[in-house]
């Protein structure tokens, strides 16, 4: 989502208030449970607006997508920057299926079935438009077609077509099984079997207008979906999701519009609540943070982490910091 930049945090955070979904109180927000320094990871003028999700694939290699025009990035590390790798040097259009349309692409996921993205809208077109798609990140075209797509649109609550998807991540199936996840659909603990073809997980849709998460199982050929459980991330809206496989924890992501908070949900008793709410970095300032994404493994006792600032402050669209293990 791109904000206007005369409207200030507190009256954003006011306006969101008022219109919060009933069920979205936040808990108490803890200090941030990792290093409060944080460090500019790009080079400066490398991305400009609208960076807007992040996702690890591997420890040294992280995609990011930009909404405006929809484009997706294949980074590689040097260090602690990051930089579009070979091929990528100005990331790759995005396109539908059918070769149509420039995708709002809002967050993106890296999976075994594929990379992933959460589109918002098209940006040629007017309205809302909440689709997934997923792309071959193999191909040496320069602009890429979705090699799947799912219109998630009229199974969701109406939004405005700058309320839509903002996140999007992917849960293995064994991680839900084995925690008894409930499946709103069937009203009896979640069974992959019931969803053929939908490949090893669930995807988990943040929708910002609602403050909800939404978990589908896709199937992967395209088209069919089942809507499994609908969760509240503890914040009014939701911009980014992220799940950490060595601790379980699904993280919700809120932007400037909640002065950067975090909150973490814990598989409980079936299904996702808060566990706990973090406040930014205390040496980051309120960056518009779209993107998050936490490294795949610990050094030290500490994860890296980024962020993807939709803002492009000071000409920079990426920024590092710390995770305690």
């Amino acid at each position: 989502m791109r904000i206007p930049r005369r409207f200030t945090a507190p009256v954003i955070l006011f306006a969101a208030m008022l219109a919060a979904p009933a069920g979205t109180a936040q808990a108490a927000t803890a200090t941030w449970p990792g290093d409060p320094s944080i460090a500019v990871a790009d080079a400066a003028g490398v991305f400009g607006d609208n960076l807007s999700g992040l996702s690890f694939a591997g420890a040294d290699v992280l995609w990011a997508v930009k909404n405006g025009p929809g484009t997706l990035y294949r980074l590689v590390r040097t260090g602690t920057t990051w930089s579009p790798d070979n091929g990528w040097s100005s990331g790759k259009a995005l396109h539908y299926r059918d070769g149509s349309g420039d995708p709002d692409a809002e967050g993106v996921v890296a999976t075994p079935d594929g990379v992933f993205a959460a589109t918002e809208r098209d940006n040629d077109g007017d309205g809302s438009l909440l689709k997934v798609l997923r792309f071959d990140t193999t191909s040496a075209a320069e602009s890429l077609d979705a090699a799947a797509e799912w219109d998630l649109t009229d199974d969701l609550p109406s939004v405005g077509d700058n309320g839509g998807f903002e996140g999007i991540t992917w849960i293995p199936d064994a991680f839900l099984t084995a925690g008894g996840f409930l499946d709103e659909h069937t009203k009896a603990p979640y069974d992959p079997a019931a969803y053929a073809g939908h490949g090893t997980g669930l995807y988990f849709v943040g929708l910002e207008d609602t403050g909800k998460i939404y978990a589908y199982a896709l199937d992967q050929s395209g088209g069919g979906f089942t809507k499994v459980a609908t969760i509240a991330s503890g914040f009014p809206k939701v911009m980014e999701l992220e799940f950490e496989p060595g601790t379980g924890r699904l993280w919700a992501v809120c932007d400037d519009t909640c002065s950067g908070k975090t909150a973490t949900l814990k598989l409980t008793g079936g299904k996702f609540t808060v566990a706990a709410t973090y406040a930014r970095p205390s040496k980051m300032p309120n960056y518009n943070n779209e993107g998050f994404a936490i490294a795949p493994a610990c050094s030290s006792g500490r994860k890296a982490v980024v962020w993807a600032d939709d803002g492009n402050d000071g000409g920079h669209a990426l920024r590092t910091g710390t995770l305690a293990c």
